[in-house]
C-alpha cells in the first residue's frame, strides 16, 4: 500500500512539474527573441531550447528555432522542444511527427512545418490541409532552405504593414 502511495504521489509530481513547465515556458519568454511574436498566440508552434549551459529561448516557430540554433553554433542544445499542434503541449521536437506543407498557413514561413504528438493527429491533419509526413530533421533542413525567401516574405509583410500605418495616421 505504502509503495503504491509513493509511486502515485511521484506521477503526480511529475504530471504537476511538467504543467508548470508547459505554463512556465511561455511566461518566462512571452515573446520571440527574433520577430517578437506572442508565444502564447502561437502556443501550437512555439518552440523551447534548452541548452547544456542551463541557458534556454523560447521561440514562436521552427522558422525562429533555425535562426537561433544558427546563431548559437557553439552552444548544445539539451532539449528541443515544440508545441504540439492539437494539445498545446511542449513536447519533444524531435520524436514528433511533422507535417511539411499543406493548405494551413504557417507561422513566420510560407512553407507551413507542424509537429503532433501522435502519428494519427498527423494524418487527419493531412487528411483535412494537405502536406506530408516529416521528421524532426528534415523539417530543421527545409526551415534553412526556405530562410531566404522566408525572411525576404516576412520583410516586405512589415514595410507594408509600416506603410499603411503611416498612409492611416496621415488621413
Amino acid at each position: 500500500m505504502k509503495k503504491a502511495v509513493v509511486v502515485l504521489l511521484a506521477v503526480l509530481l511529475a504530471v504537476a512539474l511538467t504543467v508548470h513547465a508547459q505554463v512556465n515556458d511561455i511566461k518566462q519568454q512571452p515573446s520571440c527573441k527574433y520577430c517578437g511574436m506572442d508565444r502564447m498566440k502561437f502556443n501550437h508552434s512555439r518552440m523551447l531550447i534548452e541548452y547544456d549551459d542551463g541557458t534556454s529561448i523560447g521561440t514562436c516557430s521552427i522558422h525562429c528555432a533555425a535562426v537561433e540554433l544558427a546563431l548559437s553554433i557553439d552552444k548544445i542544445p539539451k532539449a528541443l522542444m515544440v508545441g504540439d499542434f492539437i494539445s498545446k503541449d511542449l513536447i519533444d521536437a524531435e520524436k514528433a511527427v511533422w507535417v511539411v506543407g499543406g493548405s494551413k498557413p504557417g507561422v513566420m514561413t510560407g512553407r507551413p512545418k507542424w509537429a503532433f504528438e501522435k502519428k494519427d493527429d498527423a494524418e487527419r491533419f493531412i487528411k483535412e490541409n494537405g502536406g506530408s509526413l516529416s521528421t524532426f530533421d528534415e523539417a530543421v533542413k527545409m526551415a534553412y532552405e526556405d530562410m531566404y525567401q522566408d525572411t525576404k516574405m516576412i520583410r516586405e509583410r512589415r514595410a507594408m504593414k509600416k506603410k499603411a500605418g503611416i498612409e492611416h495616421m496621415h488621413k
